[in-house]
């Protein structure tokens, strides 16, 4: 092996198609229900929120769709991300694995999301929309969907949940820049908003609510307005697959082939981003790679979920999907790690994880935060907190390989820098963060609140 460390790839190498796993997929994909009527979804139903084009993409088998033009002049502005070897950081574990990471906070927001809100924000504007509503967590969604809207020319309203709007005022701030209008959800603009307040005028907010929300206005604005989403639905997982494209190439460069690919999950997309491809090799030749999502003990749908039918936001007015869940309803402990508090998971990678092509690991807080700042001090950049549950297993991998000895080439998707997550931090070193386990019986709760789906769960 050389000592190099930094693999990059040229403008050429962007990709121009993403990857569509459903075209490779042996599982039949559960059906999306309409929230009324509990029946299959139409697409006349989903023309409400999403544009043609994107629907068309939810339900393709398509094996490869081709990546418009205008999209990839885009992507040029930071695409093709590195890939780097995390040498510093084998050393201070003294690890016989050889570590390496993806590096998506390279882009203009600071994370892998534009890699959708590009797109999204192109189809929008191609089907005539003027502007769109969205939901963001930890802000890095609302971010990358404000400069993907900005380059397009669409308005934007931004509901972003009230922890994280108090927590990080300057994702609000870039979000502005690039003329986004930010709200903390829940509001006082819309019907579900006001319903919320009005029996809790303090609550804290959560990523189903903040759904509800930009969903509201979206459905309700007569066809003007339509709706984006950062994660969870396949169309945006299949953009994110310029991750896992890209670090196939670069792999090769390297000359070696991951045994593991790790990444954050709280929606699925970035994980999803990186690991699809490589599960394409495992279904179609022969590869053996384990690809593990992690998330936090907080909000374990996962690991903890309970595996069925769930709508897709608090107020149900999203599309009712199979997935592991925790109850719509539920309101996440108000951890630093905003992205990853969402009640479900993506209903493609729900599929895969319960026929046992994935695993899930569920990490505490303060361990995330001892592995961020250990890969900080080796390797110079400081992660998102979501993209540090990924390093925590990372270093536990690295660490099991070292006990037996094994040589283990391991990838993961650092999702995103931490530039805006300095509270986090500081909170962290000032002994006020702590470990959070959600209890059994908030879960065993969510069964009841789980629409009675009459097709099997």
């Amino acid at each position: 092996m050389s000592d190099q460390v930094k693999y990059i790839l040229s403008e050429a190498d962007i990709p121009k198609f993403w990857y569509n796993i459903n075209a490779d997929s042996p599982l039949p994909p559960p059906p999306v229900l309409n929230p009324l009527t509990l029946e299959p979804i139409t697409p006349e139903f989903l023309n409400v929120l999403f544009p043609m084009d994107l629907i068309l993409q939810e339900v393709s088998t398509e094996r490869y769709i081709e990546i418009p033009k205008e999209v990839r002049d885009i992507y040029r502005i930071w695409r093709p991300t590195p890939l780097l070897r995390a040498r510093r950081l084998e050393i201070a574990l003294d690890t016989p694995a050889h570590i390496y990471y993806k590096h998506e906070g390279t882009s203009p927001s600071g994370s892998h999301k534009p890699n959708t809100a590009i797109a999204q924000a192109f189809y929008n504007k191609a089907s005539g929309v003027k502007a769109m509503t969205t939901e963001t967590g930890a802000g890095q969604w609302g971010t990358a969907l404000s400069i993907g809207c900005h380059y397009f020319d669409l308005d934007l309203e931004v509901y972003m949940v009230k922890v994280s709007y108090n927590q990080k005022p300057y994702r609000r701030v870039y979000m502005e820049t690039f003329g986004a209008s930010v709200f903390a959800s829940p509001t006082d603009r819309t019907e579900f908003g006001r319903q919320v307040l009005a029996k809790d005028p303090d609550n804290p907010g959560s990523l189903g609510m903040a759904i509800s929300e930009a969903v509201e206005v979206a459905a309700n604005s007569g066809g003007k307005k339509k709706y984006g989403l950062g994660s969870v639905l396949n169309h945006v997982l299949l953009h994110q697959t310029v991750i896992g494209e890209e670090s196939l190439k670069q792999m090769d460069m390297a000359g070696e082939y991951p045994d593991v690919v790790i990444g954050c999950v709280g929606g699925g997309s970035n994980f999803g981003g990186i690991a699809l491809p490589f599960l394409r090799g495992n279904l179609t030749n022969g590869k053996k790679t384990r690809l593990i999502g992690v998330e936090p003990t907080a909000s374990p749908s996962l690991t903890r979920g309970i595996y069925a039918f769930d709508y897709g936001d608090t107020a149900k007015m999203a599309p009712v999907v199979k997935m592991h869940t925790l109850g719509h309803d539920f309101i996440p402990a108000p951890i630093h790690a905003g992205g990853l508090r969402y009640h479900g998971m993506s209903p493609l990678l729900c599929n895969f994880y319960n026929a046992g092509y994935m695993e899930a690991i569920a990490v505490h807080q303060l361990g995330t935060f001892e592995a961020a700042i250990q890969f900080a001090q080796c390797e110079g950049i400081i992660p998102a907190p979501e993209s540090a549950h990924a390093i925590r297993v990372v270093i536990d991998e690295a660490l099991d390989a070292k006990e037996k000895g094994e040589k283990r080439v391991i990838l993961f998707n650092l999702s995103g820098h931490g530039h805006f997550d300095m509270a986090a931090y500081d909170a962290y070193f000032s002994g006020k963060l702590q470990d959070y386990e959600l209890p059994q019986e908030e879960i065993d709760r969510a069964r009841v609140t789980l629409p009675k789906v009459s097709m099997p769960a």
